[in-house]
C-alpha cells in the first residue's frame, strides 16, 4: 500500500531552483503551488484542458500538449502495475513531447521507442510507469527535462533499452523509484543515467537503481531531498541484473566510483 504524501503549511516558502522554478508558457503561469512536507515547495501545473485517450496517441517529431491534461479511458483506462498495458503517448525515434499534463488513469504513460525528448511533462497520479525507454542502439539519448512525477506505487522511469537517460529539472514525490534500468529484461544493455538537479520529496525509496554487473552507471548531481530526516531514501541502489525474469538481487547501495558515481556533496536533505 502507497503511503500517503502529508502537507503541511510553512511559515515561509523555500525556494527551490531547477524542476521548482517558475515559468511562463505563453504569456500564461504554468504552475499551480502546493506545499509540502518539510520545507519543499512542490509546483504543479494548472492544466488547460481536459483530453480523454482510448487510443495510443503515436508521435515522430514534435508534439506539443499546450498543457492540457490527458488521460486513459476505455482500453487505456487501467491505472494499476499490472504488466503490459499500453501507452497513453508513443515515441518514435528522435520524437519530442512537451507541455503535457498525464493525469489519472494514465495505463503505461509514455513510451520512447528510440532516442525521445520530454520537456515540461507531468505526471498527476503514474500508472505503471511515467514513462519507460526501449531504444535498441547502445547510441540513443533520452532526455527528461523540467516537469514532475508523483505517486508512483513502484518505479517512475523505467531503463529497459539501451543507452544513455538524463532527468534534469525535474520533481518527484510519494514514489517508489526514480529510476531503474531494467533488471530482469530477456535482452540486457550497459546502461547511463544522469539525474541533476532534482526535487525529491519523501516518501519515496531510491533514486537510482542500476545493474552493476552489465556495466551501468548512475551520475548524480545536486539532488535534494526534503521530507526525509532519516535519509531512508536510497540515492543509488546496485543490483545483479539478469536475461532470466527473475527478481535481480540488490548487492548494495551508495557511491563506489564505478556504478554509483556522486560524493555526499551532491546530496542534500532538508
Amino acid at each position: 500500500m502507497r503511503t500517503a504524501l502529508h502537507k503541511r503549511r510553512l511559515s515561509r516558502r523555500a525556494t527551490l531552483s531547477g524542476a521548482a522554478a517558475a515559468v511562463a508558457l505563453g504569456g500564461v503561469a504554468m504552475f499551480g503551488t502546493s506545499v509540502a512536507s518539510a520545507g519543499a515547495a512542490e509546483q504543479w501545473p494548472d492544466p488547460q484542458g481536459e483530453k480523454p485517450v482510448s487510443k495510443t496517441i503515436p508521435v515522430s517529431g514534435e508534439y506539443d500538449g499546450k498543457m492540457q491534461r490527458f488521460y486513459g479511458e476505455g482500453d487505456l483506462g487501467g491505472g494499476d502495475q499490472g504488466e503490459g498495458q499500453a501507452p497513453v503517448f508513443k515515441l518514435e525515434d528522435g520524437a519530442v513531447l512537451k507541455n503535457v499534463v498525464l493525469g489519472k488513469p494514465a495505463a503505461d504513460g509514455v513510451h520512447c521507442m528510440g532516442s525521445c525528448t520530454l520537456e515540461n511533462v507531468w505526471w498527476e497520479d503514474v500508472g505503471e510507469d511515467a514513462a519507460s525507454f526501449k531504444g535498441e542502439s547502445s547510441s540513443a539519448t533520452y532526455t527528461v527535462t523540467g516537469g514532475g512525477a508523483r505517486k508512483a506505487d513502484d518505479k517512475v522511469f523505467q531503463f529497459n533499452g539501451a543507452g544513455s537517460l538524463k532527468v534534469s529539472g525535474f520533481q518527484v514525490s510519494d514514489f517508489g523509484k526514480l529510476v531503474r534500468s531494467c533488471g530482469n529484461c530477456s535482452t540486457q544493455h550497459k546502461r547511463s543515467i544522469t539525474v541533476e538537479d532534482v526535487d525529491v520529496m519523501a516518501p519515496g525509496k531510491a533514486i537510482a537503481g542500476v545493474n552493476a554487473n552489465y556495466g551501468d552507471t548512475a551520475t548524480l548531481r545536486k539532488v535534494r531531498i526534503h521530507g526525509d530526516s532519516g535519509k531512508k531514501i536510497k540515492p543509488c541502489v546496485r543490483y545483479e541484473g539478469n536475461d532470466s525474469g527473475d527478481e535481480p538481487d540488490e548487492i548494495g547501495s551508495g557511491p563506489d566510483g564505478k556504478t554509483c558515481l556522486y560524493s555526499e556533496s551532491d546530496i542534500s536533505y532538508d
